[in-house]
This record gives structure tokens, C-alpha cells and sequence, in this order.
């Protein structure tokens, strides 16, 4: 049995989640769910978004499947997903865009299969920042020699795993030459020691128009972290919008799982958001915990209901609430 944290979140989370369970308990593996609130909707209760109970949960289970958790913009309380990877140095982000038949989008003609490794701890992307005077503020961006050589080196081992052909590095060391320009450096000397695996380096403004005119021609993209974060939606878009986004975050032995996108307050509890990124996380999680075999079960199931587009909720052409399309997908799984 495994025993794996269980963050519901706010917002539309806990109906995702509850949706991913029930496409997952389908593949008949067995797991123990440990549940962790944090979020919003947790504030009053404990008095923080991120109550130490989660931090536990996650370093004693060392795998966890989260929802999204509404971050306040502008003013309020940071990212809770920021705490979770610097709290549990969860240094790599891993952004699967694939595009899957049935789901429309201006890319359908195209082959668009890459993955988008961003470093998690570093970069603007911390909010390291303050205000100078009153009427100016500063951010801070720091680089590492240590963290963008790990992340390098992660993204290189990434590409061998999953036969993948290309790394390509994404900076603007073109003008921030002494951090991005480091980050660059790193790269370039990890990929000394992958002879197998093509490197290559990009701008991001230019990958930004190279990902619109021709996805296909890119297939592991690794880049700091707020130019990961902003790729990653760009990557969304190709392949359908957010709701078809999965992601994960690793760090050395803990691996927490979650969709791309936010927890959509607007939308909450009317059971019609597509589910299908938290299960596609799902499948990630079911193949690092060694379930290969209802990992691909479920990819199969999940596939097949979305090429069919008959029990699809409104974003993928259809009329299925969320609770229908994921029985869909587990009853496909049960019939496998």
C-alpha cells in the first residue's frame, strides 16, 4: 500500500481532486490517502495558508497529489506553492505539454509533445523584494552556480529517462549577462557530459515565437524560474488551455504532484471544470511510485475519453460535468 498526502486546496481543487481520485482508485492500486488542508480557505482555522501539519505530511510520505490554492494578487499572504518548494526544496518543476487528439486547438496539425523543466527555489520568481523610498520598489534576482548546474543536470537526466533527443536552454543572457549569463554557463557544462542528448540555447522572448511558429521542433526545454513560469501557460496554450496542463515538483526524495493552473474561485462548486490536468499529474505520480502499468492504463483511459469527446466537459467541446468526465475515464480504466 502507499500512503501519499493529500492536498484538497481551495477554490475549485477539492472537486478536481475528488475527480482524479476517482480515476485513479479505478486502476485498483492501492493507496492510502493522508489528508493536508492548505490554502485560503484554511486561513481561519489555523491562522496561515500553510499550516506545519502539510510540511509533515509531505516529508514523511514523500509524495503528495495537490490542488490548486488561490494565491492573493497583488497584496495578502505569498504563495502557499512557493513555501512548498522552498520549505522541501523542491527544486524542479516538470511541465509535460502534450497535445492529445480530440482536444481542440490552433496546433492540432502539429506534433506538440515537449516538456518544461523549470528551476523551483532561485530567480526573481522568490519575491525577494522591498520597497526603496516610497515611491519605488526593487526585486531581487539571484542565481546560483549550485542550483542551475542541479536543474541542468536534472533536465539532462530527464531527456535519458524518457528517450527524449534535445535539451535546450532557455535565458536572456544576452542582457542580464551576469545571472542569466551564469545560468547559461551551467548548462553548457553539464551538457558536456550527455554526448547523446542534443543541447541547444534560446532567448526566451525568441523560444516564446519559436513555441507559436514551430512546437515541434523543441522536446526538453530547462530555463530559471519566472521564465518557466511564464513558458509554461505559452506551453498550455498549444495544447489546449490550462485544463490539459499536468505538472509536478521534485526535489531529492519528495515529489508533489499538481495541475498547472490555479484554483479558479469563480468556478467553485459548479462541478464543471475539466479535471483532466490533475489527472494526467495522477499519472506522473502512479509512474514514480512505480505503478508503470496503471499509469499507462490510465493515460490509455483518459486518451481514449478525450479522442471521443462524448464525455468531455464545456473547454474540450462538450457538455460533461467534472464528476462525469472522470467517471468516464475511470470506467474506461475499470473495462481495460
Amino acid at each position: 500500500m502507499h500512503t501519499i498526502t493529500l492536498i484538497p486546496g481551495d477554490g475549485t481543487g477539492p472537486e478536481i481532486v475528488e475527480a482524479a481520485k476517482m480515476a485513479i482508485e479505478a486502476t485498483g492500486v492501492d493507496i492510502h490517502w493522508e489528508i493536508a488542508e492548505a490554502g485560503e480557505e484554511v486561513m481561519k482555522k489555523y491562522g496561515t495558508p500553510l499550516p506545519s501539519t502539510v510540511i509533515e505530511s509531505i516529508r514523511k510520505n514523500r509524495v503528495a497529489l495537490k490542488g490548486p490554492v488561490t494565491t492573493p494578487v497583488g497584496t495578502g499572504y505569498r504563495s502557499v506553492n512557493v513555501a512548498l518548494r522552498q520549505e522541501l526544496d523542491l527544486f524542479a518543476c516538470v511541465r509535460p505539454c502534450k497535445l492529445y487528439p480530440g482536444v481542440k486547438s490552433f496546433f492540432q496539425r502539429t506534433n506538440v509533445d515537449l516538456v518544461i523543466i523549470r528551476e523551483n527555489t532561485e530567480d526573481l520568481y522568490c519575491g525577494v523584494e522591498h520597497w526603496v523610498g516610497k515611491d519605488a520598489a526593487e526585486s531581487i534576482k539571484i542565481i546560483t552556480r549550485r542550483a542551475s548546474e542541479r536543474i541542468a543536470r536534472f533536465a539532462f537526466d530527464y531527456a535519458l529517462r524518457e528517450k527524449r533527443r534535445k535539451v535546450t536552454a532557455v535565458t536572456k543572457a544576452n542582457i542580464l549577462k551576469y545571472t542569466d549569463g551564469l545560468f547559461l554557463e551551467c548548462a553548457r557544462k553539464v551538457a558536456t557530459s550527455y554526448p547523446q542528448i542534443e543541447y541547444e540555447e534560446r532567448l526566451v522572448d525568441n523560444m516564446c515565437m519559436q513555441l507559436v511558429q514551430k512546437p515541434s521542433l523543441y522536446d526538453v526545454l530547462v530555463l530559471p524560474n519566472l521564465y518557466g513560469d511564464i513558458i509554461s501557460d505559452l506551453g498550455a496554450g498549444l495544447i489546449g488551455g490550462l485544463g490539459m496542463a499536468p505538472g509536478a515538483n521534485f526535489g531529492d526524495q519528495i515529489a508533489v504532484f499538481e495541475a498547472v493552473h490555479g484554483s479558479a474561485p469563480r468556478y467553485k462548486g459548479l462541478n464543471k471544470v475539466n479535471p483532466a490536468a490533475v489527472i494526467f499529474s495522477a499519472i506522473m505520480m502512479l509512474k514514480h511510485i512505480g505503478e508503470k502499468q496503471a499509469a499507462d492504463r490510465l493515460l490509455q483511459a483518459a486518451t481514449e475519453v478525450i479522442r471521443e469527446g462524448k464525455k468531455v466537459t464545456y473547454d474540450l467541446g462538450g457538455n460533461a460535468t467534472t464528476f462525469q468526465m472522470a467517471e468516464a475515464i475511470a470506467a474506461r480504466v475499470r473495462g481495460l
